[in-house]
């Protein structure tokens, strides 16, 4: 596990690097508010999937995604 999170990592500082509005990685990262939004937005949705028992690996994965790019914002 711990590869795939160093890959992620990885990948989110290449997308840094990428030219604006090719990479939705590049807009969250060029764009506070929006990186908060989202990592607020997949939460509520994780905590819903758990209540709900449904779904959760896939929302736990989007959290961890949007955490990951606010950490590099």
């Amino acid at each position: 596990m711990l590869k795939n999170l160093e890959h992620l990592i990885n990948t989110i500082r290449e997308r840094k690097n990428s030219a604006p509005g090719k990479s939705y990685t590049n807009k969250l990262l060029n764009d506070k508010n929006l990186s908060v939004s989202k990592v607020k937005e997949e939460i509520e949705e994780l905590i819903e999937a758990v209540e709900k028992n449904s779904n959760k690996i896939h929302e736990a994965a989007d959290v961890i995604y949007h955490l990951m790019v606010y950490l590099e914002v």
